[in-house]
C-alpha cells in the first residue's frame, strides 16, 4: 500500500462530482485544496465528517481552499447525501478505486479486512502533499485540517 508523505507529488485524478462535472487535479493546479477519502455516503462516521467540513466551509472558503470528498458511491447517492444534510463540500465518485489506490486510501484495515482507509490530504499550490492523515477519526477532523491550513 502506498502512503503519501509531505513533499510527495499528489497523484493526478479526474473524477465526476455529484452532478457529473469532472474535477481534476489539472483544474486545481496553483491552488491549495483538501481531498478526503471516506467509506460510504450517509453512514455515521462519514456523515459526521462531511457535516463538520460543511459547518466549517465558510472558513475553508475564506482561505480559498476547496474541500473535496471522495468515495466509491455514485452520483445519485452523492446527490441524496448532499441534499439530506445540506452539504457544501463537493463529492466525487471513484468507482474504479484508482484514486483510492494512488493515495493509499484503500488497503488492509486491522481486524476489518480490506476497504477504505479514511484519509485526508492537504495539497499545496505546487501540487505536492503538505499534510497527510491516515486512519482519520471523523469527529473534530475538519478543525484539525483547518488548523494545519493556518499553520
Amino acid at each position: 500500500m502506498v502512503e503519501l508523505k509531505p513533499g510527495d507529488q499528489a497523484p493526478a485524478f479526474a473524477l465526476p462530482d455529484e452532478n457529473g462535472e469532472v474535477v481534476s487535479t489539472k483544474d486545481l493546479k496553483g491552488s491549495r485544496y483538501v481531498v478526503y477519502f471516506y467509506p460510504k455516503d450517509d453512514t455515521p462516521g462519514c456523515t459526521t465528517e462531511a457535516c463538520q467540513f460543511t459547518d466549517n466551509f465558510p472558513q475553508f472558503e475564506m482561505l480559498g481552499v476547496p474541500v473535496l470528498g471522495v468515495s466509491r458511491d455514485d452520483a445519485s447517492a452523492h446527490q441524496a447525501f448532499r441534499k439530506k444534510y445540506s452539504l457544501r463540500v463537493r463529492l466525487l465518485t471513484d468507482a474504479d478505486r484508482k484514486a483510492h489506490d494512488a493515495y493509499g486510501a484503500w488497503g488492509d484495515r486491522p481486524g476489518r479486512g480490506e476497504g477504505v482507509i479514511r484519509s485526508t490530504f492537504l495539497i499545496g499550490r505546487d501540487g505536492r502533499v503538505e499534510r497527510a492523515w491516515y486512519a482519520v477519526k471523523p469527529d473534530g477532523h475538519a478543525l484539525e485540517v483547518l488548523s494545519a491550513l493556518r499553520a
